[in-house]
């Protein structure tokens, strides 16, 4: 016990450790999480009057990103699975950088899930009338929850090891992988049904939106993680090979293809065959009743899609600066797609035939911005800790060492 403590002291400690760059980083991220917290605060006493949300269009920026952040928490799969099944000794380095993103992820989706609630203290109702395996909810809240525990455990053990000294005892880590490996795909696809099975909005009667979930996933997540390794190796004393950053590379562009032939499966479907939620989809991509707010966004959003899958496509990609583009294009697209462009078209127009746009406030924005450099902050921590106790710069026993050093 007293070596655990002693392993989240040293921890803590590592966390206030850096240079200049590092404490502007860290200030920054701080500022905006308080300016976040602010607005929250504001949300909490007046409700969900202080955000665009109306009783047409009952989800928006929070639910938007809450879909998002689930699939980049997935893609850590994309790098267990090379290093564990298939035995990739490119990725066997980072694999934890991609883990721990999940756990850093998956707390954001939580908080954008508390701060869509405008009661989060009914949370207990949840729990009470806990109707699973009935309702999608439930799944849904086991599947986060589970994917949590699960990657905090891998990771939290593996740094622990290298803490103490010793080889990590695949017994206690490896069963757990693999089946991580299945909750990753698990989490995504109980989300994707929580929308399918919601009758009433035609938009989400398909088949393929969890297929397209997955793909999605599995590109932005990938091109996330891409970009944060770059800046652990020039930021950091932990060795990232180019080989790693090209394999990663081969899965986002797998990934965007069959992403991209999805999205024409899908429209295909909605207008050729003028299909029953074909209302819905007519207002995202075109307008609808002279509304048409979301319609730039998306038609950005594809062609934004379609760059990026044709620079991944090119040898070109395999430069740093074609591919660090191509990331990004390929980010910014899918969150827009899978966010705003999933979630909001789906009210509109109600059962009724009302038109009701929704644009997000201020104060939604404000605390968007501040959950996500929240899980910035929070994951900048992890690879801060994480990075010199696994190059064993940070043991217990050079602890000791010192210790007996400065009493002597």
């Amino acid at each position: 016990m007293k070596k655990y403590l002693t392993f989240l002291w040293d921890c803590f400690r590592l966390s206030f450790v850096g240079d200049w760059r590092y404490h502007l980083w860290m200030t920054i991220l701080t500022v905006v999480t308080l300016g976040g917290l602010y607005a929250y605060c504001q949300q909490l006493v007046y409700g969900l009057v202080t955000t665009g949300m109306t009783d047409q269009v009952s989800w928006g920026l929070y639910i938007a990103n809450f879909t998002y952040l689930v699939g980049l928490a997935a893609a850590a799969a994309m790098l267990v699975i090379p290093v564990y099944i298939y035995r990739n000794l490119h990725l066997h380095d980072v694999v934890i950088f991609g883990e721990l993103l999940a756990v850093a992820v998956i707390l954001m989706c939580l908080l954008f899930v508390t701060v869509d609630l405008g009661r989060p203290d009914r949370f207990l109702h949840l729990f009470l009338r806990f109707n699973f395996p009935m309702s999608m909810l439930t799944w849904d809240v086991i599947a986060l929850n589970g994917y949590l525990l699960l990657n905090l455990h891998i990771c939290g053990y593996l740094i622990y090891c290298a803490y103490c000294g010793r080889q990590p005892s695949a017994v206690f880590y490896v069963p757990f992988v693999f089946v991580a490996i299945a909750w990753a795909v698990s989490i995504h696809t109980v989300t994707a049904f929580l929308y399918v099975g919601l009758g009433g909005r035609p938009f989400w009667n398909s088949a393929i939106i969890a297929p397209r979930f997955l793909a999605s996933a599995f590109a932005a997540g990938p091109a996330f993680i891409i970009l944060t390794l770059q800046i652990v190796r020039r930021y950091t004393s932990h060795r990232i090979s180019d080989d790693a950053l090209l394999t990663l590379r081969r899965i986002v562009q797998v990934a965007l293809l069959i992403n991209l032939f999805l999205l024409v499966c899908e429209l295909f479907t909605e207008f050729y065959t003028d299909s029953a939620h074909v209302a819905s989809a007519r207002y995202l991509y075109f307008g609808l009743g002279g509304r048409d707010a979301l319609v730039p966004w998306i038609w950005t959003a594809v062609g934004m899609n379609v760059v990026a899958t044709t620079c991944f496509m090119l040898p070109a990609s395999r430069s740093l600066g074609t591919l660090n583009a191509a990331c990004v294009l390929a980010i910014v697209a899918i969150w827009i797609e899978k966010g705003m462009g999933l979630i909001v078209p789906a009210f509109i127009p109600t059962p009724l035939g009302e038109i009701v746009e929704y644009v997000p406030t201020l104060h939604e924005i404000m605390i968007c911005l501040g959950i996500w450099a929240f899980g910035l902050l929070v994951y900048t921590i992890f690879v801060r800790v994480s990075v010199p106790v696994l190059a064993g710069q940070v043991t217990y026993e050079k602890r000791l060492r010192r210790a007996a050093a400065e009493s002597a």
